[in-house]
């Protein structure tokens, strides 16, 4: 199975082959993970957003008419299930980065989970707190755009919005990542001299 294009793993797995969907999975799962924990800034969640992801992708692969790549078809999934996962488990709150006494300040949403593929520096814990301030859709079009390098044409199939659109919310969520990563910035750097 390992020799077969991801178009011939579909079909096969529209046909029931399991075999077929598992290689897929086996595939796509890290990809898929490290996308939707970027969304969601916590690894517990992400592990069910994509458990849940290749649940309705199997649930639904005879629905998949193979106008974008499986990958494509995949993130969509993904992203719709981090927001169904959002809404139920009642996500919206805000975030801070400054704690008053006795309040919760920001989480990185990072498990010390030395097995987790997620290997990050400083750096990069700054930035996912950075992106969890960030508006979800903001924070969704950067990640598609910005950390997995996905082109316009693959985002708008995604979103299931316009190029242009895409173009447009870019601009904007970067415009708005730039801003708070200059105020979390400073921030650190203030509370590192003191």
């Amino acid at each position: 199975m390992k020799d077969r294009s991801d178009r011939e793993l579909v079909h096969l797995s529209q046909q029931g082959n399991q075999d077929a969907f598992n290689e897929l999975v086996q595939r796509h799962q890290e990809k898929v993970l490290n996308s939707v924990y970027r969304f969601s800034s916590h690894w517990g969640d992400a592990q069910d957003i994509a458990q849940r992801t290749f649940l309705n992708a199997w649930k639904n692969i005879s629905n998949f008419k193979g106008d974008s790549a499986f990958s494509t078809w995949l993130y969509r999934i993904a992203f719709n299930q981090s927001i169904s996962f959002r809404r139920e488990k009642g996500r919206h709150r805000a975030v801070t980065i400054h704690a008053e006494e006795g309040e919760k300040g920001i989480d990185p949403g990072y498990e010390a989970d030395p097995s987790a593929p997620i290997e990050a520096t400083e750096k990069e814990r700054q930035v996912h707190q950075v992106l969890a301030l960030l508006e979800e859709e903001d924070r969704k079009i950067i990640v598609l755009k910005d950390l997995k390098d996905l082109s316009y044409d693959e985002i708008a199939s995604i979103l299931d919005v316009p190029k242009g659109t895409v173009r447009s919310r870019l601009h904007r969520a970067r415009l708005q990542l730039k801003e708070k990563w200059t105020n979390f910035s400073g921030t650190s750097s203030r509370e590192e001299a003191s």
